[in-house]
């Protein structure tokens, strides 16, 4: 029996979820702080203007996180989007292309640009009540190319037709979750809609979150695009909780580094009770990973801005600063081993023998330094990351 076919699940307002709150404080506590700690960074680094080219680097990784959001979000349901084009309508739709911020010759494609509109839309405009209309306008919003998918209803409820989430083989397929039927899905997705415009103020944000997300997509009203609507019904919700449109961690990431988690919790909480404790918990968990790279991410902002403030009067060429800056802009992501000559090649696209000669140009200026070891292994890191410097 699935949740939303026990009787509770129609009680009063809203489906009569239940959770231990006992097993959930140190998790809350730990997101509240780390909230507290990612406003109070943003708050900092916005109002400092002491820092050569801070606030270039801030919209960058505002523009990093959205990028990462449209594109794992997509990922989780094994769609892949190319960066170049998804960041370009990151950059046109933040009304920042005029402002340095392209790097790549791609254009967004009217696909990118939906979703990156509807990623925005769903963050910025937070005091927009939440209707079938507007669901509706962000499922049609993933699916821009209508003739393209002609067997999918765009911009519409699904059908009555039987709804089931299956894998494996046509002939033997395994049922993951079968979806309420069609009939009166109008009338629950208003029930839904009520209770996000109205949720009670005693309720913790990020439980609303977490039960809004599941919630929806145990609906699943639409032929195609529930997960990725569901997730940006939750960055709507803890947008809400936030008070601002900027983001800086992405949660369809966290999940995405989970996926196959993510899937096997909504599966287990769907053929269960109303007991949403082990939901709620894993929810949390992801959240906190979420926030925690949004941290990482302003750390990479001080480190990338306080490293150009010293080398401002460095002479280096236009391959030295692309290596670099590629350097920075994956600190703790990429190349946790330090650089090799064959990397930085590849990174500037130049010879070997160009890159020993300048990569040893940079250990002379005091970008890098020589990692211990030798020969055709000799790597480099940046010299922050060796002189404590942060």
């Amino acid at each position: 029996m699935y949740i939303w076919e026990l009787p509770a699940w129609q009680s009063a307002d809203h489906p009569a979820f239940v959770w231990r709150s006992d097993a959930l404080t140190a998790k809350l506590s730990e997101l509240a702080e780390q909230q507290t700690l990612l406003s109070d960074q943003h708050q900092s680094l916005s109002n400092s203007n002491h820092t050569t080219g801070l606030q270039d680097e801030l919209t960058a990784a505002h523009i990093d996180a959205v990028v990462a959001s449209a594109l794992r979000s997509s990922e989780i349901e094994g769609e892949h989007l190319d960066v170049s084009s998804l960041r370009s309508s990151v950059v046109t739709q933040l009304g920042l292309d005029k402002g340095g911020f392209h790097t790549h010759k791609k254009n967004g494609t009217q696909q990118t640009d939906a979703l990156v509109q509807l990623l925005l839309s769903a963050t910025t405009e937070i005091d927009q009540a939440i209707s079938t209309e507007l669901l509706c306008e962000w499922q049609s919003a993933l699916f821009p190319d209508a003739a393209a998918h002609e067997k999918i209803r765009i911009g519409a409820l699904r059908g009555m037709d039987k709804m089931q989430v299956v894998s494996g083989r046509i002939d033997r397929p395994t049922v993951h979750f079968e979806a309420p039927p069609g009939e009166g899905l109008d009338k629950e997705l208003a029930r839904f809609n009520q209770w996000f415009n109205h949720t009670p103020n005693d309720l913790d944000p990020f439980i609303r979150a977490g039960i809004a997300h599941l919630w929806f997509i145990t609906l699943h009203p639409f032929d195609d695009g529930n997960g990725r609507v569901a997730r940006a019904l939750t960055d709507r919700a803890l947008a809400q909780a936030e008070g601002v449109s900027a983001r800086y961690y992405s949660l369809s990431a966290a999940i995405m580094r989970r996926r196959k988690e993510y899937y096997d919790i909504l599966e287990h909480t769907q053929s269960s009770s109303l007991d949403i404790t082990p939901w709620l918990s894993w929810f949390l968990d992801v959240l906190i990973d979420a926030m925690q790279q949004g941290e990482h991410r302003f750390d990479r902002v001080i480190r990338k801005a306080r490293f150009w403030q010293l080398h401002a009067q460095t002479l280096l060429n236009e391959r030295q600063i692309k290596v670099l800056n590629r350097l920075l802009d994956s600190w703790g992501e990429e190349f946790l081993d330090g650089i090799n000559a064959a990397k930085y090649g590849s990174v500037g696209q130049v010879s070997k023998a160009t890159s020993t000669r300048e990569l040893a140009d940079l250990v002379a200026k005091a970008c890098l330094v020589k990692l211990p070891g030798g020969g055709r292994s000799t790597r480099y890191a940046l010299s922050t990351e060796t002189h404590g410097q942060s």
